[in-house]
């Protein structure tokens, strides 16, 4: 199985992150917003459709950022979840699957508890490994290396 997640940053350096509702899988954990790929689709669309659905936002731009394989010991199959730096159009967002969405700087990731999937992302974004939106600026740029 595919999942697809954005990591959006504001002008502020700010990342959108998500807690998952007490009744879900992993009540409480912290995640980026996105979803599964559904079967035929691709994953920036993917991605453009479970930001629609999930905040009511419009992805303008995406560029992969990292995969990982992952599995959890609840679920029998492996997940290989693709990290994309996103830049959406709104800034009134309306956060339907969460418990709440709150916008934090990369060095305070490391205070929320986030889905085990995401450490290793999580760990490069907190340190300044990776910066979505000078990722997102040179792939403007330089179209040819944004695939």
């Amino acid at each position: 199985m595919i999942v697809v997640a954005a990591v959006i940053e504001r002008e502020d350096r700010r990342l959108l992150i998500g807690q998952r509702r007490r009744n879900d899988t992993s009540p409480l954990k912290w995640e980026f917003p996105g979803g599964k790929v559904e079967a035929g689709e691709e994953p920036e669309a993917a991605l453009a459709r479970e930001l629609r659905e999930e905040l009511g936002a419009t992805l303008v731009q995406a560029v992969e950022i990292g995969r990982v394989n992952h599995q959890y010991a609840d679920r029998p199959q492996t997940l290989e979840i693709r990290f994309f730096a996103a830049k959406i159009r709104e800034t009134n967002l309306a956060p339907k699957p969460f418990e709440q969405i709150v916008w934090v700087l990369p060095k305070e990731l490391g205070s929320h508890d986030f889905l085990a999937a995401n450490a290793q992302l999580v760990a490069q974004l907190a340190t300044g490994r990776i910066k979505p939106a000078e990722v997102l600026s040179a792939a403007a740029v330089n179209p040819a290396k944004s695939a």
